[in-house]
């Protein structure tokens, strides 16, 4: 059985459409169909039925696809035991992820990485974790940093193989002249009346930002949304409302603001490296997760942190003091 048919199908389960599918494989839809209907003759089954502008899946396809996914992970399995024959790890690997866990994971992790196992290197490219996702399927990429949201790779898909790296709290910024801003902690639920500068609307980060709301009871007031932490922390500091940022993305809060850490169970951002099945077998990207598990468990990195730490930056000190 050919596997380039195989990939067609799992293109098309993933996709939908045979226009979408030929566009993740860097085909023609006419191609894509060509390979479809082969495997069809290979295994004297239907495999598509219409679906109004997609196509559904039948009985046999799934079937076929649960042993297909099995052999896409144990021939990168077999690439893995290939490359591990020929001694030190090498090789290029393209990294996809969003920006502040390249910063503040990828980045620290390459430095290990080019200490550690010089003949590996890393080709970057900045991705929010839908696109990431899919990125990986068209193979665009051998691995991808997450964060934990509809469109990740969930747990227990036998395409994918995931590693846990941090849960990334988020903590309440406030303009540094706020009625709460001196306090030490603060209860999410003390907030609901504000008014909020949030994530883009489907972004990773707006879905733990509005499931970290609906936890503690209330649907926030959105006055303004921003794409980059630092244009939100200025917004915040215009005093044009209040976030939650995550801590991979305090590195620089600008003046005129105040990190205020949540109380009880703050929201998280479950950040996570994913690669194909059976890729993690492979010396280069097993020396990578190393190292990402190594950034990640640094006991310097504000985003691991659990205590009661609260930052204040002002106009006249933009050094952060601990209290």
């Amino acid at each position: 059985m050919d596997l380039r048919r195989l990939r067609a199908l799992r293109a098309v389960a993933d996709h939908g459409t045979l226009a979408a599918a030929a566009d993740a494989l860097h085909l023609t839809p006419s191609a894509v169909s060509q390979q479809l209907a082969a495997l069809e003759r290979d295994v004297q089954r239907p495999l598509l039925e219409p679906d109004g502008r997609s196509v559904r899946l039948t009985p046999a396809a799934r079937v076929l696809l649960e042993h297909a996914d099995m052999l896409f992970a144990q021939l990168e399995r077999l690439e893995g035991d290939l490359a591990a024959a020929g001694g030190e790890p090498r090789g290029e690997i393209r990294v996809v992820g969003f920006p502040t866990a390249l910063a503040g994971l990828l980045a620290p992790a390459a430095r290990i990485l080019r200490r550690e196992t010089p003949g590996v290197t890393l080709r970057i490219l900045e991705l929010e974790t839908p696109q990431a996702v899919e990125a990986m399927a068209r193979r665009d990429a051998e691995l991808m940093l997450g964060m934990e949201c509809s469109a990740a790779p969930q747990i227990g898909d036998t395409r994918w193989h995931r590693e846990d790296l941090i849960g990334d709290r988020l903590d309440a910024v406030l303009p540094a002249d706020h009625p709460l801003a001196g306090r030490a902690w603060i209860a999410l639920e003390e907030l609901a009346r504000e008014e909020w500068v949030a994530p883009p609307v489907g972004w990773s980060c707006d879905e733990v930002f509005h499931a970290g709301c609906r936890a503690a009871g209330f649907s926030p007031r959105i006055a303004h949304r921003a794409g980059d932490w630092q244009a939100t922390m200025g917004l915040v500091a215009a005093d044009l409302g209040i976030s939650l940022v995550p801590r991979l993305a305090q590195t620089t809060p600008p003046p005129g603001v105040v990190v205020i850490p949540l109380s009880g169970v703050p929201p998280k951002r479950h950040v996570f490296a994913a690669c194909r099945a059976g890729a993690e077998a492979a010396p280069a990207m097993r020396a990578l997760l190393d190292a990402l598990q190594q950034a990640a468990q640094r006991p310097a990195h504000l985003i691991a942190g659990e205590g009661s730490r609260r930052w204040e930056y002002s106009p006249a000190a933009r050094t952060p003091a601990a209290r």
